[in-house]
């Protein structure tokens, strides 16, 4: 409890405006309020719309290989957030030199400091990893309940099965995107190495990026873009 000296009540609004930003993004972009849908909702739409045409595309060769895509999308960051844990408990084993060098900057403060605002971005980097993995698996349970899908069109459990694939094809993606947005909050938690204030700012400006690119980015207006 000593330690917690170190810290002052604008800290614990700082780190509570980031959790709370964090927790609240995600139902935001997932399940937007409203009329105004995200961008992630509506590629979810064509995720189902995926499914449905892969029905009669014969060979589905094509859409085997756009699922092994994403599947190496979430092997790529589930391995670079690996590297990301491993590097930040070796700063946590040196904190040491994190002081040294901050007194340099003229950032004076105990170890424990450092260890604990290094101890937050890991937070959020391990709760992408493990989004990253729970994501790959779901991509390949997809792929399974793809397989299964019927060649012939009219077999009753060939739409029932394509919209099963859709649903688990969406349920990835939900996982994936949040490990993304993980990842935007680790690099936000950063800020609190310049203190308090520099954390307020740094998850501002996250928000800001992600609430952007999910309801005002140019993806998003054409994927808005009337097909009639």
């Amino acid at each position: 409890m000593d330690h917690l000296k170190f810290f002052t009540s604008l800290d614990a609004l700082a780190v509570g405006y980031l959790l709370l930003a964090w927790f609240v993004i995600g139902h935001v972009i997932e399940r937007p309020l409203g009329s105004r849908i995200s961008t992630s909702v509506l590629v979810a739409n064509y995720r189902r719309q995926w499914m449905i045409q892969m029905i009669t595309r014969q060979p589905r060769i094509f859409d085997a290989t756009i699922l092994g895509t994403l599947r190496e999308g979430t092997s790529f960051f589930a391995s670079a957030c690996l590297i990301a844990i491993g590097g930040g408990l070796a700063a946590i084993s040196n904190a040491k030199k994190l002081s040294d060098v901050a007194q340099n900057l003229a950032l004076d403060a105990p170890e424990i400091i450092w260890e604990v605002k290094i101890l937050l971005a890991l937070l959020f980097i391990t709760s992408a990893f493990l989004k990253f993995i729970w994501s790959n698996r779901l991509f390949g349970y997809c792929g399974v309940v793809m397989a299964s899908v019927p060649n012939d069109p009219n077999d009753p459990l060939t739409l029932h099965r394509a919209q099963k694939a859709g649903d688990l094809n969406i349920t990835a993606a939900r996982a994936f995107n949040g490990g993304l947005r993980g990842i935007y909050f680790a690099l936000g938690s950063l800020g609190w190495l310049l203190g308090p204030v520099g954390l307020l700012i740094s998850t501002t400006l996250t928000l800001f990026i992600l609430l952007r690119r999910e309801f005002a980015s140019t993806s998003r207006e054409i994927l808005l873009r009337d097909e009639g």
